[in-house]
């Protein structure tokens, strides 16, 4: 039997949580570094924690069944993630991103990847033809990264037409789903090979545990996958997994309760005489909008706008309450963030610049609590 998503976020994939020890409806944490044999070449088919652990591997089974993969691994961030991806390709291999990624990818490919003999352009993916011209201009490409809503300027690309254009160049399709999480978007069924998750982000859904998935489409890319990763060992150790067992049994209610939140948050802002322009995939004047419907199930619950002046936007990061001034997203508690000094600090200002990453832009994470509240604080901190 299929079960919908939400129940699948609960009971995870048919089987995976029936058979616990003694009917336990937790899932056991198996906090072991070792496993013991029952005879000479005989395996309970755990050995080592390093390879894999059965706490771990339930949380693996719950999310490839989320995201319609063949199999995923779950690791220590999502950079740590993102560099077992960076593994399976050859030196001189070369990827075309979209222009606008999160800054610690954009950081990861211009030091430890390019060590590696990697290399990376940036293209605005939601511009077919440039992105073609992109592909065209470096032979030695090997495959598409791709975030869709971008991080932080919220740009949407069709991920159909980027795998038609990955099979035409005979190109890997990765992309990274942190955005919008399983439960609004799956990328595989769009035509992605690879997808990368922040498991910190909106699957933890609580801003208390670090972690990252690497997903796969396919067995030969599992199985590559699987080598790398007992082989440089970035497993998520079994506590942290538990964790994230817990958070994703509410993601659907925390994803549909922080989406409508973000209307009303979206609608409210762009009244305000301060705020000169929102970025929300969900309001219907944002030039992604149709094509983000095409290929969700939802706009999830990230905001980017622009205030009057640099003086505003300081202002309301020091001055908001409610709403925590951090780094991250995705969590119950609304957080607010400037991504010229944090998330994208690390981007050449030049280039910060040609995507309006400016000292008047603000990324702003919406959570569970009462909207009202939200708006309240919002209001309070830009009229301080």
């Amino acid at each position: 039997m299929e079960y919908g998503i939400e129940t699948r976020c609960i009971h995870g994939a048919e089987g995976v949580t029936r058979d616990h020890s003694y009917g336990s409806m937790g899932t056991p944490i198996y906090q072991t570094a070792t496993f013991s044999h029952p005879g000479v070449g005989r395996s309970t088919g755990y050995d080592y924690s390093r390879e894999s652990n059965p706490t771990r591997s339930e949380l693996e089974k719950i999310v490839t069944s989320l995201e319609g993969a063949y199999d995923t691994v779950a690791c220590t961030s999502g950079m740590a993630a993102l560099s077992i991806c960076m593994e399976l390709f050859e030196p001189g291999s070369h990827f075309v991103c979209t222009e606008d990624l999160y800054g610690g990818s954009v950081r990861m490919f211009a030091t430890t990847a390019a060590k590696k003999g990697l290399s990376f352009s940036y293209v605005n993916t939601s511009d077919l033809a440039a992105t073609e011209a992109e592909i065209k201009k470096h032979p030695n490409t090997k495959a598409m990264y791709i975030e869709t809503p971008s991080n932080p300027t919220m740009q949407v690309t069709d991920l159909r037409i980027m795998k038609k254009l990955a099979d035409t160049y005979g190109l890997k399709l990765i992309v990274d789903n942190t955005f919008l999480s399983p439960y609004f978007q799956n990328p595989i069924a769009l035509g992605a090979d690879l997808v990368v998750h922040s498991g910190t982000k909106f699957l933890g859904g609580h801003n208390d545990t670090l972690a990252g998935f690497l997903c796969s489409a396919n067995k030969e890319l599992a199985e590559q996958i699987r080598y790398y990763y007992k082989t440089v060992g970035p497993a998520l150790p079994p506590f942290d997994s538990f964790l994230l067992i817990r958070g994703i049994k509410t993601l659907s209610v925390r994803m549909e309760c922080q989406q409508k939140n973000a209307f009303r948050l979206a609608e409210w802002l762009k009244g305000h005489p301060l705020v000169t322009k929102v970025l929300y995939v969900g309001l219907a004047t944002h030039p992604g909008y149709e094509i983000n419907k095409s290929q969700t199930r939802g706009a999830g619950s990230m905001i980017s706008f622009y205030v009057d002046s640099p003086e505003t936007a300081k202002r309301v990061l020091e001055k908001v309450k409610l709403i925590s001034y951090a780094e991250s997203l995705g969590g119950v508690e609304s957080l607010i963030t400037y991504p010229m000094f944090q998330t994208h600090g690390d981007v050449p200002p030049e280039v910060r610049e040609r995507l309006g990453i400016t000292d008047c832009f603000l990324r702003f994470s919406v959570g569970i609590e009462n909207a009202d509240d939200l708006i309240a604080d919002l209001k309070q901190a830009l009229e301080a």
